[in-house]
């Protein structure tokens, strides 16, 4: 056993002369298990509530996305699509046409997100699980239907039961406005209310209304045209590898994205939220380690006696230091591994029988417990900034206190 981390292990849990240097160890080992338990339980929600917003964004998102790099629209039937449709691991191609409307109902409107997509949409993503009101569907003989985010419903004051169209106007593209005539200068199309969604996503329930492809292109004026391609892989498909190779078919003209690069704001909030939180506990543990400080201060005092046998023995500053260090160290490595142990076991608990709620109100939001999942790498991340806090904590009162209590013994 290496001889400075014997000695060191000797004086972590032997009985000092002195109760309060057992005390203030005790204090010092406490304040790094409390300040881990805080890391690895913060970062563990905070994954929780990632994988949440990524559940319920994948209820709409596609697991691949097209793009085009520059302009809006682009054709489907070109050389290169074709070649992507083609791709074993794709199992749904489908096309979509976005663009700003404006929905008037009666005497209310609104502008909101049309999207006109195909009848592959469904297969496509997880409609169905989302609809609070109606069902979905585009289109029934010579019946076009929308489906409406439930923030847009209430706006216009409609549910799936009424009989009476939406109206939906849209500006003509490449045509001025007649100012004599404002109403001439809009494509006005119709569409019945199929069923209302709830995503719990702003974006979404606040301004989406999904209708007929061929409906969008009437009223935005489009032949063939898409403004995307979304796509679903096969199940054995792997969405790095399939992107890869759809990007090396595409060349530059085209973004090909995940479901978190679609909605990249708003992972990327959530990841500096989550290590803007690290940062802040982080400070709190560097504080709690400050005790080392004092611990290491009165046993380099009251441990002058063993010093002087050492160097009597042989031993050198740098062994002597290293003894100490070691000390300091092991405060910081023991409180480590106890609030890592104890972290880990209060989020599995969370995970299985959700102790901790969200509101006093069973359903009052998405889910009734804080969500929590356990990553390896975190856990790392804390054990290893625990430890290099530690090192440094220790490191001062060896270094620069030392010189005046074994330096002279």
């Amino acid at each position: 056993m290496n001889f400075p981390f014997y000695i060191a292990r000797r004086y972590l849990f032997s009985k000092k002369s002195h109760n309060a240097i057992n005390i203030i160890s005790m204090v010092s080992v406490c304040g790094v298990v409390v300040a881990t338990i805080a890391l690895v339980c913060a970062l563990s929600v905070y994954n929780g509530f990632n994988d949440l917003v990524s559940t319920l964004f994948s209820n709409f998102d596609p697991e691949l996305k097209i793009t085009p790099s520059t302009g809006k629209v682009f054709d489907p039937d070109s050389q290169e699509m074709q070649a992507v449709k083609k791709l074993p691991e794709i199992a749904v191609f489908s096309e979509v046409l976005q663009d700003n409307a404006l929905i008037r109902y009666r005497d209310r409107q609104d502008v909101a997100t049309l999207k006109g997509v195909d009848n592959k949409f469904e297969e496509l993503t997880q409609i169905d699980s989302v609809l609070i009101d109606g069902r979905f569907a585009l289109r029934e003989d010579v019946v076009d239907y929308g489906t409406l985010g439930i923030g847009l419903a209430s706006k216009l004051g409609i549910n799936a039961g009424f009989v009476s169209p939406m109206e939906i106007y849209a500006p003509k593209r490449n045509e001025k406005v007649n100012m004599s005539n404002p109403a001439t200068s809009f494509n006005v199309e119709y569409a019945y209310i199929g069923g209302v969604f709830c995503i719990n996503q702003q974006m979404y329930d606040e301004s989406m209304m999904i209708v007929p492809l061929d409906l969008a292109r009437k009223l935005f004026h489009y032949d063939n045209e898409v403004t995307a391609i979304e796509l679903k892989l096969t199940e054995k498909a792997n969405p790095a590898t399939v992107k890869k190779q759809i990007k090396e078919i595409l060349g530059d003209k085209f973004l090909v994205q995940d479901r978190f690069e679609q909605q990249e704001a708003s992972f990327k909030m959530m990841q500096v939220e989550k290590w803007m939180t690290f940062l802040i506990l982080s400070f709190i543990l560097t504080i709690a380690l400050f005790n080392v400080v004092g611990s290491l201060s009165m046993l380099m005092i009251e441990k002058q006696d063993d010093v002087r046998t050492l160097r009597n023995m042989g031993a050198d500053n740098k062994l002597i230091r290293r003894i100490f260090l070691f000390e300091g160290w092991m405060i910081s490595g023991f409180g480590a591994l106890i609030g890592i142990a104890v972290g880990v076991i209060l989020c599995l608990l969370q995970q299985e029988l959700g102790l901790i709620k969200l509101g006093q109100t069973a359903g009052a939001f998405i889910i009734d417990a804080y969500p929590v999942r356990i990553e390896i790498n975190d856990i790392a991340t804390v054990f290893f900034t625990v430890l290099t806090i530690g090192l440094l904590a220790a490191w001062y009162p060896v270094r620069y206190l030392g010189k005046k209590w074994l330096q002279t013994t």
